[in-house]
């Protein structure tokens, strides 16, 4: 505490998409300082509570406990995990707040509002420490429902939680299509086709979806459900609006999306991140496309032989390798060495320093670090 948090104040923001209900985006500020040997945690500024479900209403407790193991990991790992911090931390939660509302308020969806937590959380600790912390991630736990019955009138409902890109860290690159809960692991394909009248016709990372940085943030995935039967889809996303950002010079994450391509049809129709029971017929495919997250320190230091390899791995486009990183490729996927460091010099001298933060374009929002 001492050594990272300072006796001023310092802030962040970041926000969640919306509530499903056409309401947001919801903001949440964060602002960090130290009392004595006390930090304090203020969400004051916090956004009010939603009308929909995602209403994070933490105790005091676990907001302690997620800041001193969070702290312990980052700054200091060779400290034990004890339950002596719980004493070091004051927390603030507005009530009427998005994490602290009145009763009766929804809460099920709740997921947007505590990955946002913790982008806000790395957001605001990694100021006085952006070599220890990380960037942002695709920020919830996105989900895909189908419900209906099958020829022999049989009910079904299929539920499947769906990843994407975790970012870019001090160690490395961000994981590519993976669960924020160490725990979580994909649905077999094969199952879901044995057990579900669905066909998923494929599953891959999103390309150019992780943030350009010395460490790759990582990809978002793009997952194709062909249904078989009639009934209704379910899905429940976030970050569709505020992409993940970057930290310590590395560039912002993809968004996700969301499509419906009804069965004979070549068009793809835009449905939103959060929406229930949408009517599918036979032949519909839902296209589920997860963010991807911010990448970590600045692209132009990373190595031009990964960024070659990532083309290679249908992680980043040859155009994003030159755009974003400055690497030029040969016809044969290499890094050509000379002309990626005449084109990087160019790019330094266009640029400037690194941002410290790099949040995208958010609509209607012009920055979101205070």
């Amino acid at each position: 505490i001492a050594s990272y948090i300072p006796a001023e104040p310092v802030t962040f923001t970041d926000y969640v998409d919306d509530d499903g209900l056409g309401n947001g985006p919801f903001k949440m500020h964060l602002s960090i300082y130290r009392r004595g040997d006390v930090a304090v945690i203020d969400w004051t500024g916090t956004a009010d509570q939603a009308e929909g479900p995602i209403n994070f209403h933490i105790h005091e407790g676990l907001c302690k406990l997620f800041f001193g193991v969070y702290m312990i990991m980052a700054f200091d790992p060779k400290v034990m995990f004890n339950e002596g911090f719980y004493d070091l931390f004051e927390i603030i939660l507005p009530e009427g707040s998005l994490l602290n509302p009145r009763f009766p308020a929804a809460l099920s969806n709740r997921l947007n509002t505590h990955t946002r937590f913790f982008d806000c959380q790395a957001g605001a600790l990694g100021q006085k420490a952006p070599h220890l912390s990380m960037a942002a991630g695709y920020g919830t736990s996105p989900h895909f429902i189908f419900t209906g019955q099958d020829k022999g009138g049989r009910y079904f409902q299929l539920m499947e939680l769906l990843f994407g890109g975790v970012p870019g860290r001090p160690l490395g690159d961000g994981l590519d299509g993976h669960a924020w809960w160490p725990l979580f692991s994909a649905t077999p394909i094969e199952y879901i086709e044995n057990y579900y009248p669905v066909v998923v016709e494929s599953y891959r990372p999103v390309l150019d979806g992780g943030g350009a940085g010395l460490h790759r943030g990582g990809a978002g995935i793009e997952k194709i459900y062909r249904v078989l039967e009639p009934g209704s889809v379910s899905i429940h996303d976030d970050r569709e609006t505020v992409p993940p950002w970057g930290i310590n010079g590395g560039l912002h994450g993809e968004t996700s999306s969301k499509w419906v391509q009804r069965a004979g049809s070549d068009t793809r129709e835009r449905i939103p991140s959060k929406i229930d029971n949408l009517k599918v017929e036979p032949g519909d495919r839902v296209i589920f496309i997860t963010a991807g997250s911010g990448g970590w320190g600045d692209p132009l230091e990373r190595a031009p032989e990964q960024t070659a390899r990532d083309v290679a791995n249908g992680l980043v486009s040859v155009d994003k390798a030159l755009r974003d990183y400055g690497v030029v490729l040969q016809d044969d996927g290499s890094a050509d060495p000379a002309a990626t460091e005449a084109r990087r010099a160019e790019m330094r001298t266009a640029r400037g320093p690194a941002s410290e933060f790099d949040f995208g374009h958010i609509p209607g929002i012009s920055a979101a670090a205070e």
